[in-house]
């Protein structure tokens, strides 16, 4: 018994050519019929009525008289305008409502596109369809949005971490402070809250005045300070003033900080002793030279702050209430690390003092 093989023919050269166009041009000029022109290009003739409606434009004699040509330039010009435009359709669609959530977000509230979709998923809100960030930074990249640019964001990661290297070096200005090697373990993991991290950020040059920034290790709530120099006496102003706001309260809120080895730290009497009972009240651990790493959720602050106030910036200029607006912005801007909660719910919810 014959057996009738049935096979699918090959796609290949299933689409005209830029050359497929110019011989089409040249056949019809030659008044070549649609079937004769598909036969000779092993197309149907129907593909090339198509072509021609696709390359048809309308020329103008020299008595002003019309006539419509098939134009092999057009044609391949309207080929590539379309197949430019393949492709899926944007997830986003016809939500405007996201769109303008997310626009509002990075612009205004200056939210990066991670901290946006987080925080949604965080909260449960309910749009009409659902991305990811990386469909975000994709959509900002070609301009999809209305208003939102990479202009917009504040920082685009490059998705390579940078390494560190732990320096052994002893501070030779604090050689008799708490080094961080003696800090306990679970202090190191963010087990509790209470364990702080201390750094200053100054101003540019021609100004003395600096932020005293105080970092809570496991919830990343952050307290910041406008002092008038950067100097141990203020450095222990501000703490005094804060041991008198919260009295005894103070050595629950404040159980350790931890800091660099900067001539404002280096006084570990003036910042462990009380203002009240001239007693102990914390635990200063100073970091090794060189290893910002060792304070990293400090220098994730300092970091933070610089979107507002910028390096070389006066912070002489900027009034108190700037300030605890800078400082009430981190505290509730959603975190990745912290499952998109801000530093004040995670401090709340873990039963601040």
């Amino acid at each position: 018994m014959n057996l009738i093989k049935n096979t699918t023919k090959s796609k290949k050269n299933k689409y005209l050519t830029e050359q497929d166009r110019y011989k089409i041009e040249a056949l019809k000029k030659a008044k070549i019929s649609n079937v004769e022109i598909g036969k000779h290009l092993e197309k149907s003739d129907r593909t090339i009525r198509r072509e021609i409606v696709r390359g048809t434009i309308k020329l103008l004699n020299s008595d002003l008289t019309e006539r419509y040509e098939y134009c092999a330039d057009v044609a391949h010009r309207k080929y590539l305008e379309n197949i430019t435009n393949k492709g899926p359709g944007l997830k986003i669609g016809h939500d405007h409502k996201l769109a303008s959530y997310i626009e509002d977000k990075i612009i205004n509230e200056k939210f990066s596109p991670d901290a946006v979709i987080g925080r949604i998923k965080e909260l449960g809100f309910e749009f009409e369809t659902t991305i990811c960030t990386k469909t975000v930074y994709n959509y900002i990249d070609k301009g999809i949005f209305l208003k939102l640019r990479n202009k917009h964001l504040l920082l685009k990661r490059t998705g390579h971490k940078r390494k560190y290297k732990k320096v052994s070096k002893i501070a030779l200005n604090n050689t008799v402070s708490r080094s961080i090697d003696e800090r306990p373990e679970d202090i190191n993991n963010r087990e509790k809250l209470g364990h702080w991290e201390m750094d200053c950020v100054v101003s540019g040059k021609g100004s003395k005045s600096a932020l005293l920034v105080l970092t809570e290790r496991k919830s990343r709530r952050n307290l910041i300070f406008k002092m008038k120099g950067k100097t141990q006496e203020n450095v222990a102003k501000v703490l005094d003033k804060l041991e008198r706001r919260h009295k005894h309260k103070f050595k629950e809120i404040f159980k350790s900080i931890t800091m660099d080895n900067g001539c404002e730290f280096v006084n570990q009497v003036l910042i462990e002793k009380s203002v009240l009972t001239k007693k102990k009240r914390t635990t200063a651990y100073y970091a090794h030279p060189y290893s910002s790493w060792e304070r990293g959720s400090n220098e994730n602050a300092n970091k933070i702050i610089r979107r507002f106030i910028p390096k070389g910036a006066d912070i002489s200029k900027y009034a108190e209430k700037e300030i605890k607006r800078i400082e009430y912005w981190i505290n509730n801007y959603p975190r990745k690390i912290l499952k998109y909660k801000t530093a004040k719910e995670v401090y709340e919810l873990n039963g601040a003092a």
